[in-house]
């Protein structure tokens, strides 16, 4: 082989890589929309910036292609993104467009960065009301140019979960680790509602951001009323209160006498002596404010908590799709016969270790305090 073929065929291995990344890519996002791409984004708009945290599931460095991002990310749970910015300290320069609400948001700063992809969320596009309607806001960025997907892991988890990786690991041109992470999250649910299936489903009330102090916020018909029903229980807080959420007096709980009593809890919890829970917190820590909150009357005389079924669950477990790890807990936590054999730390570490980018320490569950 002469000299000038064997440079022109190393020159074509050498683009190859690049030519095939060029391809044109499709996906349909959450609503339907068929979404089209010249190419893999290699520049987009994250308008909830706490969605870094799904794309770290699909690549090695997530930072690297956000152009643009809400503000959400730093301020909803400053130890993760401590955690992205150790291992990524560039990202600190990426601008902000918004608070990761709508109407937060500025169309005009996305425009102006120019992304190949702005993604927003059903909390994004379903909360505009006083400020343009999401249909607008959809309309407007496209209008200028722009392509968007519409991906959620919030409102409606279970059902929007796998098209969202689907669509996110099509258009970032990393459909087959998307693929891989929707298998184990598809193999461990399945295991779930197997298990649960024709069980009798026993009522679980959960105190949602427990603070120490205002009791009691608890989540309607959304999030995690879909985590308590796939975990084969009965989410008492459909019932009690209309909407995604609400406020039930803690009364009302010690007469409703659930099964189970569930408090979540996070890092932005710890300036109240509510219960802190979460990446970089050790399990002491989250002990003693879980007694503390047990401590305290009224909660005291809920029934499930005298009978030792009482819980800590991290809040975050909601806007992730680790959420799959949660619903393992919970149905353990409503069913511990049936799932005797089930670790959900062992499910937790694989997703860590195995797909995540960032791997997340710290405590994220407590079972129940010694009764």
């Amino acid at each position: 082989m002469t000299l000038p073929r064997i440079l022109a065929l190393a020159l074509a291995l050498i683009l190859a890589p690049a030519a095939a990344r060029a391809e044109p890519v499709t996906a349909t996002d959450i609503l339907g929309r068929t979404v089209s791409l010249a190419a893999p984004a290699r520049r987009i708009v994250l308008v909830q910036g706490r969605q870094v945290s799904t794309l770290a599931f699909l690549m090695r460095d997530p930072t690297s292609i956000v152009a643009g991002w809400g503000g959400d990310f730093r301020r909803q749970d400053p130890a993760a993104y401590a955690l992205y910015q150790k291992a990524f300290p560039a990202m600190s320069a990426i601008p902000v467009v918004g608070e990761g609400t709508a109407p937060t948001t500025s169309l005009e700063r996305i425009i102006a960065l120019q992304p190949d992809l702005v993604v927003l969320s059903r909390l994004v596009i379903g909360a505009r009301t006083t400020t343009p309607t999401s249909a607008d806001m959809i309309d407007k960025l496209e209008a200028a140019g722009l392509k968007v997907a519409v991906i959620d892991f919030y409102v409606r988890p279970l059902v929007d979960t796998v098209p969202s990786l689907r669509a996110l690991g099509r258009l970032t041109g990393h459909g087959r680790e998307a693929e891989e992470l929707i298998a184990f999250y598809e193999r461990h649910l399945a295991r779930v509602r197997e298990r649960v299936a024709g069980l009798p489903r026993p009522t679980l009330f959960m105190l949602a951001h427990a603070d120490g102090r205002d009791c009691c916020s608890t989540p309607g018909r959304a999030t995690f009323n879909d985590m308590i029903e796939a975990a084969g229980g009965i989410n008492m807080g459909a019932s009690l209160v209309p909407g995604v959420n609400g406020q039930v007096s803690i009364e009302k709980v010690i007469a409703s006498n659930p099964d189970v009593f569930v408090a979540t809890g996070g890092l932005h919890l710890a300036a109240t002596n509510g219960l802190v829970l979460g990446p970089g917190v050790d399990a002491r820590r989250s002990r003693e404010s879980f007694e503390r909150l047990l401590a305290i009357p009224g909660i005291a005389a809920v029934g499930a908590v005298q009978r030792g079924r009482a819980y800590g669950f991290h809040h975050l477990f909601n806007d992730t799709p680790l959420h799959v790890v949660g619903i393992e807990v919970l149905a353990k936590w409503l069913h511990p016969e049936r799932f005797a054999d089930i670790d959900p730390q062992r499910s937790f570490d694989e997703m860590n270790h195995r797909f995540l980018t960032v791997p997340v320490t710290g405590t994220w569950w407590l079972g129940a305090p010694p009764h």
